[in-house]
């Protein structure tokens, strides 16, 4: 217990000294209309929570020597993914680049998945998850609280489904997004910035792929703990494609934002993603145990009633 608590309290050190290192720098997110904010905030405080994960990834490998090659497989993908947000954060790369550096990740992790028993299309499978949501958790980083938050959730229900110890891997995650939180919400005295953005969900979409190889839970029922980010940042894209709009491009038409440009605060958004997560957990942990088949039905319905009430939300949004 008092190693677990010692996890969140080292990501809180470390967000106070990111803080520190960006103002020193001058390390911050303007406000504009392409943002949710309305003051200047120092961002990469995401730093944070992936040296905390590091340090959790090399005790864990020195505790079970067994596991300490795939542990810095996986903590490599995990540096490179913060290893290129961190320099964004700092000097703005063209997106080529950093997609060609989350593949070479997602890759990694790919490749651990084959290594323990996956098929060649489950460790695909994981490449283009890995990948995506290295992404998606970036593009839902855009107000208070809401990026950690959601990752805390999805560590919860992965933590509840593993088995010991690989459950240590989920409740590490939740703990470390845990120490951070404070500092963001809700009221943001730092931005997680790309640094924490992209590895937070590359750190969430490894324990998921964790979950693929060592549970029988079926995939599509596994995605449902993350089906709030995939919902709202997958059919935001979407759009942005099928109006030929420069989808690359920061904006501000997610849902979550959409809801904080009609007036409601960030605490009220964050706060009813979190609502919806804890029901997405709810379902993920209550049907974990079913037939595949069955499984894969109610992934589709509870994915199925998502989309409806995310074309509900933002209909609603736009005429406001």
């Amino acid at each position: 217990m008092a190693g677990l608590l010692l996890v969140a309290l080292t990501s809180a050190a470390l967000t106070r000294v990111a803080i520190g290192y960006a103002l020193r720098r001058q390390l911050f997110d303007q406000p504009g209309e392409r943002r949710s904010h309305a003051v200047a905030t120092p961002r990469g405080g995401g730093i944070a929570i992936v040296v905390t994960l590091l340090l959790v990834d090399t005790v864990a490998a020195l505790a079970w020597p067994s596991a300490a090659p795939s542990l810095l497989v996986a903590g490599l993908g995990l540096l490179l993914v913060a290893g290129i947000g961190w320099w964004d954060d700092h000097r703005p790369l063209p997106a080529l680049r950093r997609l060609l550096v989350h593949v070479l990740a997602a890759a990694l992790l790919a490749g651990l998945v084959k290594a323990h028993g996956g098929s060649w299309w489950h460790a695909l499978l994981v490449l283009g998850f890995t990948t995506s949501l290295i992404n998606i958790w970036n593009f839902m980083d855009g107000i208070n609280g809401i990026a950690a938050s959601q990752a805390i959730i999805a560590a919860l229900g992965f933590a509840v489904v593993l088995p010991w110890p690989a459950s240590l891997a989920a409740i590490a995650l939740g703990l470390a997004c845990l120490g951070f939180l404070p500092f963001n919400f809700p009221r943001a005295r730092i931005f997680m910035g790309d640094v924490g953005s992209g590895a937070l969900g590359y750190a969430v979409a490894a324990v998921a792929a964790l979950a693929s190889v060592t549970t029988t839970v079926s995939w599509l029922l596994l995605l449902v703990p993350v089906s709030l980010f995939l919902v709202d940042a997958g059919f935001t894209l979407l759009s942005r494609i099928l109006a030929r709009e420069r989808w690359m491009e920061p904006h501000t038409q997610h849902v979550y934002q959409r809801a904080v440009q009609a007036g409601a605060s960030h605490a009220q958004v964050t706060g009813t993603y979190v609502i919806l997560g804890v029901f997405s957990i709810a379902v993920f942990i209550i049907c974990r145990n079913l037939q595949p088949g069955w499984e894969a039905v109610v992934a589709v319905g509870w994915f199925a009633a998502l989309t409806g009430l995310w074309l509900l939300l933002r209909n609603g949004l736009r005429h406001q």
